[in-house]
């Protein structure tokens, strides 16, 4: 009922009655002022004018599900969200979720983390009402596999994001971390739950420094904020983000995965570039050369021999 009274507040810039409203959304006028004094106490400037009515003047900096939803126009991605002021792990509660049979294209948002993590294990700092902090729930028709295209295709979609609104370009480093000028913005980490050679789920995780500071920043990373000098609105990111996945995912399917490997082409600073891949099985070095319709990296070593990598820990030497 609240998104509904906040969609009528934002059509016009003017008071509207609270008869109005109450009429429309078939509610007494008490309850339509219950419903009000909620939205303030989260954070909504809303005047209330005898004989005018309501206005609204300003809406919270909160990534709520009621503003992602008003105006983002996708198909899945974004229907179901849940949102915490603050959580251990949205990709924990993602991936329970998950289990329980929540729908493809479900969301996790949390405004802070107290235990986010990137991949290797290695913690994410999640500085309140900052970042983007997200996991994305999928359940792709695909071999376990082909699960790294699924990274590529985030980290494509978050380059086009940040290209049309905040005008950055942003590059990739293989597999998963998103760079500008030679920083990091932020990072995706996919985990899934499979049955032999069947996946039965997808989370895609992404954590981004949009409003950060270099306070709460930790050395080498970097944010929008400090490359644009000002504060971007997160809504407007986040929705464009998921607009941009849900799309490229689409035609992913329809499609199949050439243009999401020519478009991380266009933007990744890992290949051509001496590499060192560190996972739980092995450390290998050597030149990344290409990645593969799968999107894994093609490596090759000082022995002449191309190595596919899947996954890794990527240092690049030079």
């Amino acid at each position: 009922m609240q998104t509904k009274i906040l969609n009528f507040l934002k059509k016009t810039d003017e008071y509207v009655s609270g008869e109005e409203i109450s009429n429309s959304l078939k509610i007494s006028r008490q309850a339509l002022w219950k419903h009000i004094e909620s939205l303030r106490e989260d954070g909504y400037d809303i005047l209330a004018v005898p004989h005018l009515g309501y206005k609204l003047v300003s809406s919270p900096d909160r990534l709520f599900a009621s503003e992602i939803k008003s105006g983002l126009g996708t198909k899945i991605i974004g229907k179901h969200i849940y949102y915490f002021d603050s959580l251990d792990s949205t990709m924990d509660t993602a991936m329970q979720l998950g289990i329980k049979s929540a729908h493809e294209g479900t969301i996790v948002l949390a405004e802070a983390q107290s235990k986010g993590r990137g991949r290797m294990g290695r913690d994410w700092v999640s500085p309140k009402y900052k970042g983007i902090y997200l996991s994305l729930i999928l359940r792709p028709q695909i071999p376990p596999s082909q699960l790294p295209i699924l990274t590529l295709l985030t980290a494509v979609s978050i380059c086009e994001a940040l290209e049309s609104v905040c005008s950055l370009e942003a590059k990739i480093k293989w597999p998963n971390d998103i760079f500008i000028n030679n920083k990091k913005l932020g990072g995706i980490l996919t985990e899934l739950n499979a049955e032999m050679d069947e996946v039965r789920f997808v989370v895609i995780g992404i954590g981004l420094n949009i409003n950060n500071d270099k306070k709460s920043l930790l050395p080498g990373a970097n944010s929008v904020l400090l490359e644009k000098g000002e504060a971007f609105d997160r809504i407007r990111i986040l929705q464009q983000i998921l607009k941009r996945i849900e799309e490229n995912y689409l035609l992913l399917k329809s499609r199949g995965p050439d243009f999401i490997v020519k478009g991380w082409r266009q933007r990744n600073i890992t290949l051509g570039r001496r590499v060192k891949i560190s996972s739980h099985k092995e450390h290998i070095e050597g030149e990344a050369i290409d990645i593969d319709s799968d999107g894994a990296l093609l490596l090759r070593k000082d022995s002449g021999i191309t190595q596919r990598v899947t996954a890794g820990d990527v240092t690049h030497c030079r």
